[in-house]
């Protein structure tokens, strides 16, 4: 039992880990937000921002690091 919480907590650490350092360091080498497919209309003081090509490109990271480290 403890060994399931154990690599559970070890692979949420490691997520956290590199998600982080994504995030830190993402804007010299990745610039997330900026992608290509990443919506922003402004429209005077209004403003409106979606970002579905991040989104999708965090969906495929995660999905290849849970068949990865979960398999």
């Amino acid at each position: 039992m403890f060994h399931d919480i154990g690599r559970t907590l070890m692979i949420l650490g490691a997520a956290l880990l590199f998600f982080g350092a994504l995030v830190h360091f993402g804007g010299r080498f990745l610039s997330l937000g900026d992608l290509p497919g990443d919506f922003h209309w402004e429209n005077g003081r209004t403003s409106f921002f979606f970002p579905l090509g991040t989104s999708l490109f965090i969906s495929l990271l995660l999905t290849i690091l849970a068949n990865l480290f979960l398999r």
